[in-house]
């Protein structure tokens, strides 16, 4: 009478087992980037890359990248946008947008106060060009932790970047003041941001700053306008026959 419950609890753990299915690692790319794709990419697409090397990879591709084509047709297309302002309005914290290369995309203030990668997809910065209208305060203006990559932005008059909160990091761009009678007006970047009194070391690390590498800054009065309480730090150029390249930070002391 004893051996009944245990032959039942046998066949119970052996249904158990079966009834688990197969892995999820079993499942192929496309599956797992389907998943992945109704992810929003902070937190849940940043832990899933912590998973593994395959998630990393399958996680950060370039597939699941939000896309700006101006010359896209099909509007019902998922993920691509025909202006950076939309694409910037539809993007959830944490989005990378590749913005396609040729022509012009025109940018005139434009917040952005969500976490974003933004990112040239030429071969070279000159191949995307942003450009800011003159009567316009900036291109782009960062209230969020941000990262350009690969591009080039150009104000007629004002600035290309204006950075009011966050961590900006600017990789291998070029900042470009056009010439005209008001240069004393123009400047690449111009950060507002303002620190609180005394911020202590363990909190350093998350607060606003301006990171610029391998950036060529042409033209303007300054490459650098600090109005806030930031200052300019650990300047870095070199020099070339064409233009000068810049790794500076912009952050408290």
């Amino acid at each position: 009478m004893e051996e009944a419950p245990t032959i039942k609890c046998r066949k119970l753990t052996r249904h158990s087992k079966n009834f688990c299915g197969p892995h999820i690692n079993n499942l192929d790319d496309g599956c797992l980037m389907l998943i992945f794709s109704f992810l929003s990419p902070i937190p849940d697409r940043y832990n899933s890359a912590l998973v593994c090397r395959r998630w990393k990879f399958l996680a950060c591709h370039p597939r699941l990248w939000l896309r700006v084509d101006r010359s896209v047709k099909d509007l019902s297309l998922p993920g691509v946008y025909p202006s950076i302002e939309i694409a910037v309005s539809a993007a959830r914290p944490g989005d990378t947008i590749l913005i396609a290369a040729g022509g012009i995309h025109r940018t005139s203030d434009i917040q952005i106060k969500k976490p974003l990668c933004l990112i040239g997809s030429g071969d070279l910065p000159d191949d995307t060009t942003l450009i800011c209208s003159r009567g316009s305060e900036s291109a782009l203006e960062f209230l969020s932790t941000c990262k350009l990559a690969n591009l080039t932005v150009r104000a007629e008059l004002g600035c290309c970047l204006l950075h009011r909160s966050g961590r900006l990091t600017i990789d291998g761009c070029i900042l470009q003041c056009e010439s005209n009678p008001l240069d004393h007006l123009s400047h690449a970047i111009v950060t507002t941001a303002t620190s609180p009194d005394g911020i202590s070391p363990r909190l350093k690390n998350t607060a606003d700053c301006v990171t610029v590498m391998r950036t060529r800054i042409e033209g303007g009065a300054k490459a650098v306008l600090t109005s806030g309480t930031l200052s300019l730090q650990h300047v870095r150029v070199i020099y070339t026959r064409t233009s000068l390249f810049f790794w500076f930070n912009v952050e408290h002391r």
